[in-house]
């Protein structure tokens, strides 16, 4: 994406709180919506009643797939659109989408309304990483791409704590009106902003989007399905194969097209294609680990909804913490330090859940550590990783870049969840422990690739590499 400037922008050296502010603000509703429907899937299986857990997933699922395959097009069309355009386009979309949610009778509507959040999220990120870059001094941009950053940290890892107090006090609709005074107050904002000149006229590849879109959702159904419908089954064949194959079109489309889907040369870069491996390794740890703790501490523990999501705060404040203190601080730790110590402390914490998890409660003694823990390493391996994928790139391409690593940590989530279902096939709470022990095994596993990974984002830095 090709940041351009006008006569209505400010001067390179000044600074203004409102870019800053849309950004954050953006990021952090696009990914609280990533996570705070987890706690909702116990109620809404009693509102739509007949509706199993694979199902159900899919009002996490759908949102994370259809974000991730256009946020990289959706970079490029701040260059054809406009940053201040595009964001306000994508904020009136994931608004309206929201209230379209809590209005709808319907299981099957209330898909189609997250699909629609989705696009406009997919829309207002790299818009909002726009406002950072070119309204942000030179000197003040790595900070400001930390606490961009570390807000949408915090956001998905307090989604499931906000999810819980919403859900007990008012029903799963109110997940879903919460966006609305929020997005209306961001577009208001918006359009504060002054116009800016573009300068592309060209859509991205339409035809590659689709493909890259319909190929991660049948890799997730083929994952999600495949435990039912069994790993050897034509259905679930038919899925992988055809994810593998729209997947690589997409990708050959845009090795040759003008304005590709995604920008592929940028993973020639060893730094970015590394951070985006760490991303996809990440996703699943992250959002694996904040589904099955909501399912862990409603159905073994029996904690209400409230006081699951209340269980689940300490990790968003850690989270929060971490990445505000490493965005403020002006000697911060190079991202691959941060990405490699939040990475094992994720680790540590999932691999001492897989092998000790009782089945009675004891917040004190194990949850609020572990979330502690496993919430600071959240914050730091985001900022950690978002930074390494921005400033390994050319300038021109940094919302490109940080959009693919963005795509990539959803994908990874995505999988996560998938995962995550499957392995929960057949699950009944009279199963105990083992199903999570399973799940939590699967977390750390990908954390601690993650930090090995994560050892390869060599970067200079205020701090070094």
């Amino acid at each position: 994406m090709t940041i351009s400037r006008s006569k209505a922008e400010p001067p390179i050296g000044a600074w203004r709180p409102l870019p800053l502010l849309l950004a954050c603000g953006g990021s952090f509703l696009a990914f609280l919506d990533v996570t705070i429907t987890n706690l909702a899937v116990p109620a809404l299986a009693v509102d739509f009643g007949g509706v199993d857990l694979t199902s159900l997933s899919w009002v996490v699922t759908l949102y994370t797939i259809l974000f991730a395959a256009l946020l990289a097009p959706a970079g490029r069309m701040a260059d054809v659109l406009g940053r201040r355009r595009l964001f306000a386009v994508g904020v009136a979309v994931f608004t309206v989408a929201s209230l379209l949610a809590v209005l709808a009778p319907t299981f099957g509507l209330l898909l189609v309304a997250r699909g629609a959040q989705a696009v406009g999220a997919a829309a207002l990120m790299p818009a909002s990483l726009a406002f950072v870059l070119a309204d942000t001094p030179v000197a003040r941009r790595a900070s400001a791409i930390g606490l961009w950053s570390a807000a949408a940290s915090v956001a998905a890892a307090l989604g499931p704590a906000l999810g819980g107090v919403l859900v007990d006090a008012f029903g799963w609709r109110s997940l879903f009106f919460v966006n609305v005074p929020a997005g209306v107050a961001l577009w208001l904002l918006a359009l504060r902003m002054p116009a800016v000149a573009t300068t592309r006229r060209r859509l991205p590849d339409v035809v590659g989007t689709v493909l890259l879109a319909g190929g991660v959702a049948l890799l997730i159904l083929g994952v999600t399905q495949g435990q039912s419908w069994g790993w050897t089954h034509g259905r679930t064949l038919a899925c992988l194969l055809g994810a593998t194959a729209a997947v690589a079109a997409s990708l050959v489309r845009s090795s040759r097209h003008a304005e590709p889907a995604v920008q592929i040369t940028l993973w020639r870069t060893r730094t970015f294609a590394g951070a985006n491996v760490v991303s996809v390794l990440f996703g699943v740890a992250l959002y694996a680990s904040l589904l099955l703790g909501v399912l862990f501490l409603t159905e073994v523990w029996h904690y209400s909804e409230l006081r699951a999501g209340l269980a689940m705060t300490p990790g968003a404040v850690a989270s929060a913490v971490v990445g505000l203190i490493v965005g403020r601080i002006a000697r911060r730790p190079s991202p691959r330090t941060l990405t490699v110590i939040g990475a094992l402390g994720l680790a540590a914490t999932s691999g001492a859940l897989a092998l000790w998890l009782p089945a009675e409660p004891d917040f004190l003694g194990v949850w609020l550590p572990a979330g502690l823990i496993s919430g600071a390493g959240m914050g730091a391996v985001s900022v950690g990783v978002s930074s390494a994928a921005a400033l390994s790139v050319p300038p021109p391409s940094f919302a490109a870049g940080t959009g693919l690593n963005i795509a990539a940590r959803q994908v990874g989530g995505a999988l996560g969840v998938a995962v995550l279902v499957a392995l929960f096939a057949g699950h009944a709470p009279a199963d105990g422990v083992a199903d999570f022990t399973h799940v939590y095994l699967v977390c750390a596993v990908a954390a601690l690739a993650a930090a090995a990974v994560g050892t390869r984002l060599t970067l200079v830095t205020n701090s070094g590499a």
